[in-house]
Parts: structure tokens; sequence; C-alpha cells
């Protein structure tokens, strides 16, 4: 899978099949629009994803932006997986921002693409201060000679597949309710890096990872697996947050590993949440804290204990 991060101004593929979106956490509905359009290319044809980094509404938003449910490898990652030959991650900035929805649609799809098909969900909206829409589009594919399609939304249960809705469901704890609308339990994946080693000192050794994307979508302490190196699915529990217990300095994940020793130092961990425990909470003093962590393990073992994949 190529990956290209800014306009390389010159066409850089003939007659493709091409979404756009955002696509954070690529749920079922964006799943959806994958499999149209790889339904659409057949053999023949390259499929391109167009998706943006900054997201435009962290780059709008600031400090006030809505968590994040992928890191950018972590969505690269699933890509590759899913068969895409490219994936164009435009930097968002004040000059895409301003760009005119015609003058988009002309320099990326038809310029620099060469679409022949574009797929977008029925809400697809782009372009400056959002005026590009279904209508546009359409407009600008009789134009530029691409055909449009658009994905009627994906529900489960009746309830829609939104990135919005699975930041609220993890936002809760309903890490059941995300799953069916990811279709797969949630995850989050990072480099194992060393820490200050006070849960070593305190009996409980953690795997600490920095999440690459801010904010995360959850914090407190929860049932997990996880894997490493394409290894099998070790069950733990981890704790998300700042660490108010210990002093700590900035978001982290840790994870402790039942029954496990090795070093994990560099590792690309990937971390599967099961259940939520408890949120994140301060203690009188160290033994307080040695007594929460174990009951949390007791607690973690039991729900890990009915869970299946």
């Amino acid at each position: 899978m190529q990956v290209i991060r800014d306009n390389p101004g010159v066409q850089i593929l003939k007659s493709s099949v091409v979404t756009i979106g955002n696509f954070d956490g690529l749920h079922l509905g964006h799943q959806a629009l994958i499999r149209h359009c790889k339904s659409l290319a057949g053999n023949s044809r390259p499929v391109a994803l167009v998706s943006f980094e900054p997201l435009p509404q962290s780059w709008f938003m600031r400090a006030r932006a809505p968590a994040r449910l992928m890191s950018v490898r972590q969505k690269l990652d699933f890509l590759a997986n899913k068969g895409i030959d490219l994936v164009w991650l435009m930097r968002f900035d004040r000059k895409l921002a301003e760009l005119d929805p015609e003058k988009f649609t002309r320099s990326m799809l038809a310029e620099t693409l060469d679409a022949d098909d574009v797929v977008v969900g029925t809400d697809f909206r782009y372009g400056r201060d959002r005026k590009g829409n279904i209508r546009t589009l359409q407009e600008s594919g009789q134009k530029y000679g691409f055909d449009l399609t658009t994905v009627e939304t994906i529900t489960v249960d009746t309830e829609r597949a939104s990135s919005t809705t699975i930041r609220e469901c993890l936002a809760v704890g309903d890490l059941a309710r995300a799953a069916r609308l990811l279709g797969r339990p949630y995850r989050m994946q990072g480099r194992v890096i060393r820490g200050k080693q006070l849960g070593r000192q305190l009996g409980y050794p953690t795997a600490n990872l920095r999440w690459a994307a801010h904010p995360s979508p959850l914090m407190g302490i929860f049932a997990v697996r996880a894997r490493w190196d394409e290894n099998e699915w070790r069950n733990g529990v981890a704790s998300l947050g700042t660490r108010p217990a210990v002093g700590g300095e900035g978001f982290m994940i840790e994870v402790h590993l039942f029954d496990y020793s090795g070093n994990l130092y560099g590792k690309k961990m990937e971390v599967e949440f099961v259940d939520k425990l408890r949120d994140e909470a301060d203690f009188a003093d160290i033994d307080e804290l040695v007594e929460q962590i174990r009951e949390d393990e007791r607690l973690a073992r039991l729900s890990l204990q009915h869970y299946e994949n």
C-alpha cells in the first residue's frame, strides 16, 4: 500500500476508484465504503482512500477537539489489511480549509487521482465552509468525468454507526456497544517505552505505552488483552490516565500482564479493551493503592474468564 502525505502536484494514479473522509475508527460505515470501492474496482483499477491529518475538527477546535479513536499508524495498518492501494493523508491546514469545493474536486480527484468513480456517504460535505455536498460533487463528476456513488448509513440495532456515537460509548465505558458499531473490539496500539518502574516496585510491573493520538477516548482502569509481534493475546489489566496516585505527568497507557515477566521494551503492542472496572482515582497512601490494584486484578481476571473474541 502506497502512502502519500502532501499534494504531489502530479498525477499519481490512473482510472482510480476513490473514497474520501476522516475515517476515524474505521467503523462499520467506513468499512462499507471500502467494500463498495473494492467491488467497483475489481481486479483492474486501483482504490485510493483520501483522509486528513490532523482531522478537520482537531484543526478547527484545537484544545476542544473530540477524542481520536485511532492513531495514524493504527489507521494505516488497518487499511493495508483491507486491500487499499493508496492512502492520501492530506495535510489539513488553512490553505486546504479555505479551498473552494470545485477546486478541491478538480485538483485532488480529477488531476491527481484521475478518478473514474468516487464513493462517499450520503452526508458527505467538503470544501470551504463545508459548502460542497452530494449535489455539487455530482455536478463536478459530470464536468470531470467520474461517477458518484453514495453509500447509505450503516445501522446496528437501529443505531447509526458513527465516530461520534462510538466516542460517546467509550466515554461512558460501554465497550460492548462500541464494539458492535466498530465491527470489532476497541483497540489501541503503541510502542512500549521505559517508565519510572513504579509498578515493578509495587509488585505489578507494567508495559508503558504513549498514545500517539490526542485526546484519548478512554480514561480509567480496564480489563484488557494485549499482543505484540503476532503473539497470542495475553490477559491483563490496564490503567489509562495521568496516574494521580503516583504523581504522573501526561497521559499514559500502563498494562500489567498476568503471569508474564518478559522484556517488552520497544515492542509494538496492541491493547484490546474488554471491560471498564472503574475510573482513575487518587489514594491516601501506597498501601491503599496496592490494595486497590489487587482488587482490580481480581475483577479483571473474572471479567476475562467470560470473554470471547
